[in-house]
């Protein structure tokens, strides 16, 4: 199998990220989005195999072209802030083996990997994240676990990752849950979180005024306090002490942004 690695200016992250997906296979590639910093010398360093993908403030169309250089059947997405556990590689090469032994034979869903006896209809497979909060703290809630994501691929069933943010890509067949979770280190600092947030959700409110979306002052107070009760009361986020407050209030900032440069973007076509 092969892994896909899409990097920009990532070199703090990157050894750790291609030293973990070793546990799995030397097939390492790294697509990296035009680094200044020296992310590609320590992939290649490591063996890792690098292509050159014009920059983009979001990573779907980097996914794609990854996905399409891999030359085995399997293939897994890994951002360079996740880690492989010796206990995930393990779950997966099982997966792997097992999925080859049994052509002759179909199922139609799975809800664990554990329960698998047959494994020809599966195709893709969704990974549960830990997302650890600054580099300390596992947040377990406020609707940050299981969260699962789609990361192991069969590469024949891929048909296409839509090129717009936060999209999941298009694949034929069922898709399996794997038990042993990534580990993602996320939101380091409060500085980047904040410059990541206004990349990203500019993007977001662009497709809203493209499709036609509406707000009005009353929609930032809406958008704000449903997502901190969402996030800090709904799904106990206050249970995971102050990081968990934090986060909470930051998702609904970050929510929040969206609705007000959408009406930036409103009013300066009024004008």
């Amino acid at each position: 199998m092969t892994i896909i690695i899409h990097t920009h200016n990532e070199e703090k992250n990157i050894s750790d990220c291609i030293n973990s997906a070793k546990l799995l296979t030397d097939k390492i590639i790294l697509i990296d989005m035009e680094s200044t910093d020296k992310t590609v010398e320590i992939a290649k360093n490591l063996k890792a195999t690098v292509y050159d993908f014009p920059k983009s403030n979001y990573v779907e169309p980097a996914r794609e072209f990854g996905i399409k250089q891999a030359k085995t059947d399997w293939v897994m997405i890994l951002d360079a802030d996740e880690r492989i556990t010796k206990e995930l590689a393990k779950e997966i090469k099982s997966i792997i083996s097992r999925s080859q032994l049994n052509q002759s034979e179909s199922v139609e869903s799975v809800t664990n990997s554990t329960d698998l006896t047959n494994l020809t209809n599966l195709t893709h497979f969704k990974i549960p994240r830990h997302n650890i909060f600054a580099g300390v703290k596992w947040l377990k809630h406020g609707g940050w676990s299981p969260d699962y994501q789609i990361r192991l691929i069969n590469k024949k069933s891929f048909v296409n990752w839509p090129k717009r943010i936060h999209s999941t890509p298009v694949i034929k067949g069922n898709f399996g849950l794997l038990s042993n979770p990534l580990i993602h280190y996320f939101h380091g600092d409060l500085s980047n979180m904040v410059n990541k947030t206004v990349i990203f959700e500019d993007i977001e409110s662009e497709l809203l005024y493209k499709a036609g979306k509406k707000t009005t002052t009353k929609t930032f107070f809406r958008k704000f306090l449903a997502e901190l009760y969402r996030r800090l009361i709904k799904n106990l986020g206050f249970l995971d002490g102050t990081f968990g407050i934090i986060e909470s209030i930051y998702q609904a900032f970050s929510k929040t942004i969206t609705y007000l440069f959408l009406y930036e973007k409103s009013r300066n076509k009024k004008n």
